[in-house]
């Protein structure tokens, strides 16, 4: 059961960058159940996917050969999740419809994947942990400052 997860029901077998593949495939994701749910549901389902997915990876790794396979991309769901967390933020606010929001869209994935891809910081010593929830740990800080730098550049925009 934990490999479906792991791999976001095989998404994470596509090449090549099935991490890119991933962070993805979250978009029209979280876009649905913001729609379903709203900003209350998004913050749910964003615990509920971090704590899912530490299970599934942790699962996973334990039958692969490595602490972190590339076909695991869950924690690129979560990572990105976190990333999009201020769009939910805005348009339940502001009632901003998700097409007015596109450029935020468009840098939360973009800035979502450089942090994910560079393990700068603090993204970097998670991913070194060599354990699931270092490969959870890393893409939620990546998003983590994927938002930020959302919320920056809307505020300068």
């Amino acid at each position: 059961m934990s490999a479906p997860i792991a791999t976001l029901f095989g998404i994470g077998h596509l090449r090549p960058a099935p991490g890119t593949w991933g962070s993805l495939a979250t978009l029209p994701l979280f876009w649905a159940t913001y729609q379903l749910l709203g900003f209350a549901g998004v913050i749910v389902f964003t615990a509920a996917i971090f704590f899912v997915g530490w299970w599934a990876t942790e699962n996973y790794i334990r039958a692969a050969a490595s602490h972190d396979p590339s076909e695991v991309v869950i924690d690129e769901v979560a990572g990105q999740w976190i990333a999009l967390l201020p769009l939910a933020f805005a348009m339940s606010f502001s009632n901003a419809h998700s097409g007015a929001l596109w450029p935020e869209w468009v840098a939360a994935f973009v800035l979502f994947r450089l942090f994910d891809i560079t393990k700068l910081g603090p993204i970097g010593w998670a991913d070194r942990r060599n354990d699931a929830l270092g490969v959870m740990l890393d893409d939620c800080i990546a998003g983590i400052f994927a938002g930020t730098g959302v919320i920056i550049m809307t505020a300068i925009w």
